[in-house]
């Protein structure tokens, strides 16, 4: 059965970047690739909506910009050489906000990955992540997302780092597409555990235990790091591995809040080289 990715992009070369970056990941896989492009007149989205009507000239000019970058996207992938004949390229324009259209098509076309960079053209070189993709990693629930780094590596990921206090009871359907992935790369799963006490709890005994048998089909491995905030600790492991993938768990209004959207984009810092694997808390 062929896979289905959603590639959004804003023409930047960072979503560029993204684009060939999911190309070497399903390299091995039949897939059908949805490059989609959210075009807008202006910046306000309500003004948007009321001027862009089908038609106007405001509307077929923004329509068309978006189609002749989109066609431009495909040509550069021919000159890349890339024919490889298990991928297939279809194109998306379409008027909207970015996270709406990115969740009406994941419905529409049954997408089961989203893989975009971590910022536009308006690129700022103090935040790692833009807006836009933290805003689809906190809002778009109904698919997981891989958001890449402009300076990640084209390999496949051999070591992806799974962080966890084992204080959640993870259900192995959370976990399935991070499972898929490493499979699908041969890569080894490593469990980083950021103590924050001198030993488990009972609870968080039996949530570790269940880790262990949701992985076991996989390599994969437990580590513990002590004294050290959250991101840091995170950052080091990372770091001091040469690790090709950060997985998390997006708990609805606790994770980005708690973990991401602040410390770990700062303490990481602007220069980090590694894809961020969001995936979904199924029970909100």
């Amino acid at each position: 059965m062929k896979r289905k990715i959603l590639l959004p992009t804003d023409f930047s070369k960072n979503a560029w970047h993204a684009i060939t970056y999911a190309i070497e990941l399903y390299k091995k896989e039949h897939v059908d690739f949805y490059i989609m492009n959210v075009f807008s007149a202006t910046g306000n989205m309500i003004s948007n909506l009321m001027n862009m009507e089908p038609g106007s000239e405001m509307y077929e000019t923004a329509k068309l910009d978006s189609e002749n970058g989109l066609a431009k996207v495909l040509d550069m992938l021919t000159f890349r050489d890339h024919d490889n004949p298990k991928h297939h390229f279809e194109t998306i324009s379409v008027l909207n906000g970015v996270v709406e259209a990115i969740k009406n098509v994941v419905e529409e076309k049954d997408i089961e990955m989203i893989i975009m960079g971590t910022k536009g053209k308006t690129a700022s070189r103090t935040k790692i992540f833009g807006g836009v993709a933290i805003a689809v990693m906190e809002k778009v629930r109904n698919c997981p997302v891989i958001v890449v780094p402009e300076q990640a590596k084209h390999n496949l990921p051999k070591e992806i780092v799974f962080p966890t206090g084992f204080k959640t009871h993870l259900k192995r359907r959370e976990l399935n597409y991070l499972i898929d992935l490493a499979k699908n790369c041969n890569a080894s799963i490593r469990v980083l555990h950021v103590a924050t006490e001198n030993k488990l709890s009972e609870k968080q005994l039996s949530n570790k235990t269940l880790l262990q048998e949701y992985f076991e089909s996989v390599p994969h491995t437990f580590h513990t790091l002590s004294h050290k905030e959250i991101p840091t600790a995170i950052n080091c492991f990372v770091e001091s591995r040469d690790s090709d993938l950060v997985a998390f768990i997006n708990k609805k209004h606790a994770f980005f809040g708690s973990i991401l959207s602040n410390p770990l984009v700062k303490e990481i810092g602007y220069d980090s080289k590694v894809p961020i694997f969001v995936m979904h808390d199924l029970r909100n």
